[in-house]
């Protein structure tokens, strides 16, 4: 599936990633995307609109975002506002998923699989926030320190942070019909991650779910938190700030015309409308430094 992220966050040896984050300095935006691991973000200082599946909230400093596997997410940046965070995406092996005891049975392969929810917005007004807050350090903590010694901590780690969630009625059964909103567009989604270098219409993505335009632009809106061409812009950004930072080489019409701009002027708008900058302001200020 193209919407599913490409990247991959972790391996049998190492079964999770960790990334120190800041938007919009990083990247202007995370545009709506999903992956099979599951994923948790702790806010250390700003503010952020994160859209998770069908919620949409706002973050503050010490909020922790837990994301459970193949649920569309995306963030997207406050006017005048900066979010840094830490991120640590990790697979369900680390819950001990695979395991035939009635604790995964019961507890951990419903959320794998989507059966069951999760409060996904954890803030300081949560009942048990101290002892989820200072679970999330120790989980981050050995994320950074990066050992196999600390390996065995996260993951005793990370199976204390559900349990508390557990034991506040933070994970409950879903029905089955929760999902058939954000699936109905999630063939549109894909389609624009895998195509969107090329001329994309608003007409093409309704016939590939089979709805009517109107009622299509609609449900995007409502499912992703923008416009299905505002949707568009920001990911043909993201593309091309990665381009501007990994090929010295290329020029930035090259690069403009790579991620699906096909008029210099309108991407030099969209960038500094997006970014904060210029393009060529951007590759100076994020290129490391010699």
């Amino acid at each position: 599936m193209a919407l599913k992220e490409k990247r991959q966050h972790s391996s049998e040896l190492v079964p999770f990633s960790y990334y120190k984050c800041l938007i919009p300095d990083f990247f202007s935006c995370v545009p709506l995307h999903w992956h099979g691991e599951f994923e948790i973000n702790y806010i250390l200082e700003g503010s952020a609109e994160f859209l998770c599946g069908e919620e949409r909230f706002t973050s503050e400093k010490g909020d922790i975002i837990i994301i459970p596997p193949n649920m569309l997410h995306a963030i997207y940046t406050r006017e005048n506002c900066v979010q840094r965070y830490d991120t640590i995406v990790f697979s369900a092996d680390m819950l001990g998923a695979s395991a035939n005891d009635r604790c995964t049975a019961e507890l951990i392969q419903p959320l794998v699989n989507n059966h069951s929810g999760i409060n996904m917005h954890i803030t300081v007004n949560h009942p048990y926030y101290n002892e989820i807050k200072t679970t999330a350090e120790n989980i981050f903590s050995c994320a950074k320190g990066n050992s196999c010694q600390l390996d065995m901590l996260l993951k005793s780690e990370l199976l204390r942070l559900f349990w508390l969630l557990e034991n506040n009625g933070d994970i409950y059964r879903k029905s089955d019909s929760n999902s058939d909103f954000i699936g109905a567009i999630r063939p549109a989604v894909e389609y624009i991650n895998d195509n969107y270098c090329e001329n994309i219409t608003v007409q093409q993505l309704a016939d590939i779910v089979h709805l009517s335009k109107s009622y299509f632009m609609s449900r995007f809106r409502q499912a992703a938190g923008v416009g299905a061409i505002e949707y568009i812009t920001q990911l043909r950004i993201k593309k091309a700030c990665a381009r501007l930072l990994s090929d010295s080489n290329m020029n930035t019409a090259d690069i403009a015309f790579e991620c699906g701009f096909r008029n210099l002027s309108n991407f030099n708008r969209q960038f500094r409308k997006a970014v904060g900058c210029t393009p060529c302001e951007y590759k100076k200020i994020n290129s490391p430094r010699s």
